[in-house]
């Protein structure tokens, strides 16, 4: 592994930049071979620009394990719930196997505010990764736990957004 000590950050917070930070990170990282595995929670879309480019960026794999469509929080969907477990056990796979370098857990923070996945899931993620290991869990409504556990925790504060412009999503920057 490139990393001689991995350490645990939090991307977090209500404002825009969250999943972008780490994509940004994950692309320096495999311009400097390191093997990368993002799972995106709660995402199943095939029209994010990651998603679509994910194939051409050496060193970076990228699985979605969630549907195309949004969770419903106070009602998730058995297959909401099934695709959240596929992650996590995915997740747990890579750090037991050591099989990447960089582990992006993306808006898993949301999927335990929504309850598709268990704050203690994630720690025991955490807890057995190697050292050389890297974790990064975004997503808004990071648990306490979580920011508590982290050697990094990053807040994205909305100070101003187009959305309230009237601007939607755009190709290429929101997705």
């Amino acid at each position: 592994m490139p990393l001689s000590k991995g350490t645990i950050q939090v991307y977090t917070g209500d404002g825009k930049g969250k999943t972008t930070a780490a994509l940004g990170l994950a692309l320096r990282a495999c311009g400097h071979g390191f093997k990368v595995l993002m799972i995106q929670f709660m995402k199943g879309s095939k029209n994010y620009g990651e998603v679509i480019i994910a194939d051409e960026v050496p060193g970076f794999t990228l699985i979605q394990s969630g549907l195309p469509t949004f969770v419903e929080k106070d009602n998730p969907s058995e297959e909401d719930l099934r695709l959240a477990k596929e992650g996590m056990e995915m997740a747990a796979k890579a750090v037991a196997e050591a099989s990447c370098d960089i582990l992006i857990l993306d808006e898993v923070n949301v999927a335990v505010d929504y309850g598709l996945v268990g704050i203690k899931q994630v720690l025991e993620i955490v807890k057995h990764k190697p050292p050389e290991m890297e974790i990064i869990l975004t997503g808004r409504y990071a648990p306490a736990e979580f920011k508590e556990i982290a050697d990094l925790v990053t807040e994205m504060k909305e100070i101003k957004h187009h959305y309230m412009s009237g601007l939607g999503m755009r190709e290429g920057i929101e997705y």
